[in-house]
């Protein structure tokens, strides 16, 4: 079947299959959430090594051709991923991997939506992902780099992150004009540091939509909205309020949040 450029297709070819599965290192009572399986490539080789899948794919007739197979142990969800409640299958399949081949225009909103998910369930051990190599660099990005922002410091919060397999565009059929990566995220508490991480996530996304202003400008519309000064919170929290947002690191934000939160 042909891929289809508005789902973001790119099929993976076998020996690259190969190495992804081998990657995951799946065990057999390993229960998965498959993210966009298209054609089965990964599906078909993982099934009979672990307990059970659940696989999200948005192409119907791929949905209806990999359902057809009736893999005993592979349930298919005729879904777009982002309208999913990844929570409600956490909860199905209790302590849960994930695996996906990420559709490249919607990688980092899923990204987000697994950092939730494990945030709130605390059901999802992993996540072995297949990405654009821009947005695996995205996170693992360090403080001060062009590539360091929200995906970065909220990834940052929530869980460790490992570069398995670095892949070529032609690993892939069609080949992209990007090369890729396969990350792998392992999901954790915030550390003890961090006590409000919501209110992180809320001044992560305020100061990054900013990031070439100082960090007291770019705080400015936010600590207001809270009734305090952005720059009595920033010396208050022990931060230069002449320091841009790309170098702040996940404590340097969670010392912020401590003094918002009052």
């Amino acid at each position: 079947m042909k891929a289809r450029k508005r789902f973001g297709q790119h099929f993976l070819e076998a020996a690259w299959v190969t190495k992804l599965v081998n990657a995951i290192e799946p065990v057999a009572t390993d229960r998965f959430i498959e993210i966009g399986p298209g054609r089965g490539a990964i599906t078909m080789p993982l099934a009979p090594r672990v307990k059970q899948i659940v696989a999200v794919e948005v192409d119907r007739d791929l949905a209806a051709d990999l359902a057809a197979r009736a893999l005993p142990n592979v349930r298919v969800e005729t879904a777009d991923v982002l309208d999913v409640d990844l929570g409600a299958i956490a909860r199905e399949l209790g302590a849960a991997r994930v695996v996906g081949n990420l559709p490249y225009n919607i990688s980092s909103p899923i990204l987000f939506r697994l950092l939730e998910t494990a945030a709130t369930t605390g059901l999802l051990r992993d996540a072995t992902l297949m990405l654009q190599k821009e947005v695996a660099d995205r996170l693992i990005a360090k403080p001060g780099t062009s590539e360091y922002g929200v995906l970065s410091l909220s990834t940052a919060l929530g869980a460790d992150v490992r570069t398995l397999l670095a892949l070529p565009p032609g690993a892939f059929r069609p080949a992209p004009k990007v090369r890729s990566a396969v990350v792998r995220l392992t999901f954790r508490p915030p550390p003890p540091e961090v006590r409000h991480p919501k209110l992180i996530i809320e001044i992560v996304r305020a100061v990054f939509t900013q990031r070439r202003k100082m960090l007291s400008n770019a705080l400015a519309p936010f600590a207001t909205s809270r009734g305090v000064s952005a720059p009595e919170a920033l010396t208050t929290a022990g931060l230069d309020p002449r320091r841009r947002p790309e170098t702040l690191t996940l404590l340097d934000v969670a010392r912020l949040a401590d003094v918002l939160a009052r």
